[in-house]
């Protein structure tokens, strides 16, 4: 989806190793490579909770994840594109993937309306009322500037019928013919300063009355952002498949993201449409399991031909005392048992939290609701996820990793308690 170089292109996908469906990688980007598989942290509004970028960065990651619905609430995507973009605002220098906000709008169940034009829906903080479309996503995301840009799409609900599945695939569809046109027009003719989000959210919604001339942008102030198409079909095998068959056919995508899942399903049910989907995604582009970052999940998925992975549990978990380890499974820092415990959270880990507190003294910090506490097992459970993805490459690489991901799995989830 980007334009025709004679350079080399700014996104492509290298695949180093592969052991059955398992894939090692690398997927490059204008602001560098993402070794794969890789675990994106979640900054949703501009920031991963409680950790700053540096640290973000020295726990391993390479890329990570902002929200388009919470970033165009506030501080709005028109003042992040004057203050730089998202890269220059964060003050992070790596890649950096928008989701669509297409998953939190059809979370606001009853204060939403979705149209074949897009949805309208009120802000969960005001109450005000604003509309997505295909085209005004494409442009709040290209004012947000990250490197990898969501279709717009519908998200049905975990444990949907099989009809509200295939209405939410061929609306989906119709999104992203509209979302590549105008991602492409984009490219060519820019952003104009009364842009398609004013004239299409209508007098009842948001429509950036602010705008002046000085807000449009010509195409030449547009970086280099690729487009990826999110694939829906629940978990009904049939339309799994002919969903990615007609997303494959409208376009030479630079990847692919897989939605739909981790949103209520049985796991089982998760790892059985992705085995579906495995041999029908080609296997030159990679593929973003969106929303998935357990521990477990992300072996499980990995093993069968997932690249990129997001989630939010790793901090949410940690808010509430919870930590991931690979000696005892989760477990939570709440318990008794803990208090007067003089070992690390996870021997096995080099973060700062494991490599320099003991875990009395974490208890401790949980109980008396420090957030000291949230910053450190944040940090942990986020390093976790990535020496996992780390292991997994090193693995795939020397053809041991079925083997060792069984064995890591049956201590994980045999001790976790």
């Amino acid at each position: 989806m980007t334009a025709p170089s004679a350079h080399a292109p700014p996104f492509s996908f290298s695949l180093h190793a592969r052991e059955g469906s398992a894939r090692a990688g690398t997927f490059h980007t204008p602001h560098g490579p993402v070794a794969t598989p890789a675990f994106m942290p979640v900054g949703t509004l501009g920031a991963v909770k409680t950790l700053s970028p540096r640290e973000v960065s020295e726990i391993g990651s390479s890329m990570i994840l902002a929200n388009t619905y919470h970033l165009y609430l506030r501080p709005g995507h028109r003042e992040v594109r004057h203050l730089g973009g998202l890269h220059a605002f964060m003050r992070w220098d790596g890649p950096i993937l928008t989701d669509s906000g297409g998953f939190q709008v059809f979370s606001l169940a009853g204060i939403r309306e979705i149209q074949d034009d897009g949805v309208v829906f009120q802000s969960h903080i005001d109450g005000s009322t604003h509309l997505f479309t295909p085209e005004s996503v494409m442009e709040i995301q290209r004012m947000l500037g990250a490197d990898v840009i969501m279709a717009f799409d519908e998200c049905p609900p975990g444990g949907c019928d099989r009809a509200t599945a295939e209405r939410a695939n061929q609306r989906t569809l119709r999104w992203l013919e509209r979302c590549r046109t105008h991602f492409a027009r984009i490219g060519r003719e820019g952003i104009p300063a009364q842009s398609s989000l004013g004239e299409e959210a209508g007098a009842s919604a948001k429509t950036a009355p602010d705008a002046r001339p000085q807000d449009a942008i010509g195409a030449e102030g547009i970086p280099s952002q690729t487009l990826f198409p999110v694939l829906q079909g629940n978990v009904y095998p049939d339309l799994r498949r002919d969903q990615a068959r007609d997303v494959l056919a409208m376009g030479d995508w630079d990847g692919l993201a897989i939605g739909g899942l981790s949103v209520g399903e049985a796991k089982e049910k998760m790892w059985a449409t992705l085995e579906v989907l495995d041999p029908e995604l080609p296997g030159d582009r990679p593929r973003y399991l969106m929303g998935v970052g357990y521990p477990d999940d992300l072996l499980e998925a990995v093993a069968r031909g997932c690249d990129l992975f997001d989630c939010v549990a790793p901090t949410r978990n940690a808010r509430h005392g919870t930590a991931w380890t690979s000696t005892e499974g989760q477990v939570n820092l709440k318990a008794a048992r803990f208090r007067r415990s003089t070992e690390p959270l996870d021997p096995e880990c080099d973060c700062y939290a494991c490599t320099t507190f003991d875990r009395a003294y974490l208890r401790h910090l949980v109980v008396a609701g420090e957030a000291f506490a949230h910053r450190l097992i944040s940090m942990h459970n986020i390093r976790l996820l990535i020496r996992l993805a780390e292991e997994s490459r090193r693995r795939i690489a020397d053809g041991t990793f079925h083997g060792w991901k069984e064995g890591w799995l049956e201590r994980y989830r045999s001790r976790s308690g």
